[in-house]
Parts: structure tokens; C-alpha cells; sequence
């Protein structure tokens, strides 16, 4: 676990600041309370402030401010919302972090296509709701209300991947702002293309590190005539674990399979009230004809039965589903509430599923023999999961164990053929096992980096070292 990299910070030089001003207006603050909020993400890093804060309102304005940072080497971090886990948005070295929440524009909907182009900050649930009438949605949800621009840059998932996909199959086309100001456009509407090289899919999971994402291109999908959704526990995690890895090989086209450990189950009970056994659980939801959801679940439950499943708990009205799976994005706050007071240390791997079982097993025997408090969660579906270590940050024991056990996790995960991280992202909390996963290709990804940001400003110290 990469520590916080010294490097000097940046002198935002005055003259630099005056030619913000008359860009922005008031729109550009040095208030101490706005840069701390700009220098944090839901996660354990420390917050990091800007010097400055920059909110963007086009893209044309995300360039002028990007000429004047280029101009005097100023380093720029691009925000969306903050909700990322891997230290993403931290100013390691100082600089004008550039806010994009005020590009809140839907620009385009196609409902004959199939697609839709937003600005960067439409979050999911504000195209959701706008959407609604349409008969069609977006699928990618990684349970904060997160911008579809930051969704973008960190290659995010969530729990409906495991049949749509994650942002890497759903973003077509990009409108992206250089690290020298020009504003270039990739991808485009057509469902496929054997044009050049694909640079789309080069910047969606690189973290502002190659350029800031100002306009995005997305697909959508049709509302499913039917969805059901059901909960199931278990005796024990791997007869969960194995339930999902049949499921996925008898290719079942099930939408959701979360798992819950016993751990993670009694602190969503307690939080969001609800009443399920506090066993080792899996969350489904079906998507389909009324006649393939009721399908798919008789042959969930069935393999579920064989491998030690309860009975299934249905819900099927909109308000029942919706509450289900608010407790399970509420995840995360329901672990702190088990520890009054208490930080959250979150950290993810993937692994194929056929070492999920092997892989979670393992990393739950870490954690009893060390006393941690951590609770574990997943997209099973996809062989990803999740643990917080919640912890009390002024006691450096705690910290130390937290660390060297979610190592050990990785490297864990590493061993199987798997990846560092599913869907949290590098940030500069992982650039270690990044490099020890990639291997050479780490130095080629800082070859395209250097080609793209000679000067190193787009969020430096993050993903790769130059």
C-alpha cells in the first residue's frame, strides 16, 4: 500500500490565480473550507487540498483553464463528486483542482439508438430520473451517486455488471480535454468500429491522469418488462460462493448476485432495519419476460438448495426492491455504525471465479486470526469483493494490521490470476500492486503517459510514476 508520495508541492504563482479570476469569476475559490473539500474522498487517505478550486461550467472552459495551468506548470486534479476510495483526488502536490458538478447538462437522448450524451457531472440517479419516461435506464451502479464524468475515469462497475457490464462496455464516445488544452472527441454513436486505435477506452479508467472527461456518450437499455429480487442465506460462505459459480456457469442471465458475510449482514440489519438471518447472504435480482425471471429463479433457488441455501425471501414490488438495495449500498456506513467514532479502510480485488471461494475463505481466516473488525461484501457475479477494515485512526497498531492484511489480500489475489483492484481504482493508494501486476506494461503505461502530459500536471502521483 503505497504511502503519500513526497514531492514538493506546486506554486500556484498570483499572475496564475488573476488570469483564473477573470475566467471564472467567483467561480474560482481559495477558501480553505472548499480546498478541504476538494482534497478528500470517502476513503482512509488524508485529505490533501488544492490550492485552488476551479468549477467549469462547459468545456471550452475546462480548456481555458487547463491553457492557463499548462502556461505556469500548475498540476490540476479533476472532481466529479468525491466518492472515490483509492486517494484519486488528493493534491499530492498542490495545484488547481477543477471542478466539474456544474456541467449537470443531458445533451442528447436517442430512445431509437439506444444511447444518450450527458456533460461530466450528471450523476446516475439524475440521467435515471430523466430517463424515467423513455422506457429505458443506465445500468452501472456503484451505489454512490456518483458523476457519470468520474464514473468514467475510474472504469466503475457495481452490482448490475455482472449482466450489463461496467463502464468500459457502456461509455461509446468521449469528449476529453488535453493536458495542453485542446479538446479532442473519440469513439462516437456506432456500436462498433475498426477506426484507429481506441482511445475512448484508453481514458475511460485513467483516473485523470491523461486528460479531463467533459462529455460522455453512453449506452442505454430497456426497462425489463419484469424484475424480481430475492435474498438467501447460507449455512456457510462457500456453499454462497459456490451457489454463484454454478449460477454462472449453467449461464443464467441473473442481473445481481451480492454477497453479504455473516458480518456484513448484521451491521445492514441493524442499520437500514431490516430482519434477514445474519448468515453468510446473497441478494439477487432478475431481469426478463415474467415468464424467464420466474425461470431463472426456480433454477437459482435450486442450486441454491443444493449447496446449503434457505428458503428465498422475495421481493418484488418497486418500494421492496428499492429498500433492499439501498441496504446494500449502505453497506459501507452500516460497518462504521457497528464502530461509533471509527474510520472505514476499503479495499476490493477480483479474481476468476473458479478461486472466489478459495480466495474469500483465505482472507476471512486473516481476519478472524487478527481480531480486525472487517466486513465483507462483493459482486460475486464477476469474482469481485470488498472488505472495510473500520478502524480507530489514532491507534497506529490498528492502521499497521490494516495495511499488512490488505497486502496479504492482494498479493492473495495477485497469486490467483486475479487483479488488485475490481473497481476502486489505483489512485496512489495502489500504484504498488499495480506495478507488481502489470509488470513491464507498468513502465509502457507511464511511456503513454509521459506522451500525453509531458509536463506531468494531470493529477500527478496517481496511477503511474513519471
Amino acid at each position: 500500500m503505497s504511502a503519500v508520495i513526497a514531492a514538493p508541492r506546486a506554486v500556484v504563482p498570483e499572475e496564475a490565480l488573476a488570469e483564473l479570476r477573470a475566467l471564472l469569476g467567483n467561480r474560482l475559490s481559495t477558501a480553505a473550507a472548499v480546498r478541504e473539500h476538494h482534497g478528500k474522498d470517502e476513503s482512509y487517505h488524508p485529505i490533501l487540498p488544492p490550492d485552488a478550486v476551479a468549477f467549469a461550467e462547459s468545456t471550452e472552459e475546462v480548456s481555458a483553464v487547463v491553457k492557463v495551468c499548462a502556461k505556469h506548470r500548475i498540476p490540476i486534479i479533476p472532481f466529479g463528486t468525491g466518492t472515490s476510495l483509492e486517494g484519486g483526488v488528493g493534491a499530492l502536490r498542490g495545484g488547481v483542482c477543477i471542478d466539474v458538478s456544474g456541467m449537470r447538462e443531458i445533451l442528447r437522448v436517442s430512445t431509437d439508438d439506444l444511447d444518450v450524451t450527458v456533460q461530466a457531472g450528471v450523476t446516475r440517479k439524475q440521467l435515471n430520473e430523466h430517463l424515467r419516461d423513455t422506457g429505458l435506464f443506465f445500468p452501472i451502479d456503484p451505489g454512490a451517486d456518483a458523476s457519470i464524468g468520474g464514473m468514467t475515469a475510474t472504469r466503475a462497475s457495481g452490482t448490475n455488471a455482472v449482466r450489463y457490464g461496467t463502464m468500459r462496455e457502456n461509455v461509446l464516445g468521449l469528449t476529453v480535454v488535453l493536458a495542453d488544452g485542446r479538446i479532442i472527441k473519440t469513439g462516437g454513436r456506432a456500436r462498433k468500429s475498426a477506426a484507429g486505435y481506441d482511445l475512448t477506452r484508453l481514458f475511460v479508467g485513467s483516473e485523470g491522469t491523461l486528460g479531463i472527461i467533459t462529455e460522455v456518450t453512453l449506452r442505454l437499455y430497456g426497462i425489463p418488462e419484469a424484475v424480481s429480487a430475492a435474498v438467501c442465506g447460507f449455512k456457510d460462505i462457500r456453499g454462497a460462493v459456490d451457489t454463484v459459480i454454478l449460477t454462472i456457469q449453467s449461464g443464467v442471465p441473473v442481473a445481481r448476485i451480492e454477497l453479504l458475510d455473516e458480518v456484513q449482514m448484521g451491521a445492514v440489519n441493524a442499520y437500514s432495519k431490516l430482519d434477514y438471518p445474519v448468515a453468510p447472504t446473497l441478494f439477487f435480482e432478475f431481469h426478463g419476460t415474467g415468464r424467464g425471471v420466474q425461470e431463472q429463479a426456480e433454477m437459482v433457488a435450486a442450486i441454491a438448495k443444493d449447496n446449503g441455501g434457505m428458503e428465498f425471501q422475495w421481493a418484488t414490488r418497486p418500494e421492496d426492491r428499492s429498500r433492499l438495495w439501498q441496504a446494500r449500498h449502505d453497506g459501507y456506513y452500516a460497518a462504521l455504525a457497528l464502530r461509533p467514532g471509527s474510520k472505514g479502510w476499503p479495499t476490493d480485488v477480483c479474481v476468476p471465479i473458479s478461486r472466489l471461494a478459495d480466495c474469500i475463505l483465505e482472507t476471512k481466516k486473516d481476519i478472524a486470526e487478527s481480531g480486525m473488525l472487517a466486513p465483507l461484501v462483493g459482486h460475486v457475479g464477476d469474482g469481485n469483493f470488498h472488505l472495510v477494515y473500520v478502524i480507530d485512526p489514532d491507534r497506529p497498531e490498528e492502521l499497521a494490521k490494516a495495511q499488512e492484511l490488505a497486502d496479504r489480500m492482494v498479493d492473495r489475489a495477485l497469486a490467483m490470476g486475479g487483479t488488485c483492484t475490481g473497481e476502486h481504482g489505483i489512485g496512489y493508494g495502489k500504484i504498488d500492486f499495480l506495478e507488481k501486476e502489470a509488470g513491464d506494461a507498468f513502465a509502457v503505461m507511464g511511456t503513454v503517459k509521459t506522451a500525453l502530459d509531458p509536463l506531468n500536471i494531470l493529477n500527478p502521483g496517481k496511477v503511474v510514476r513519471v
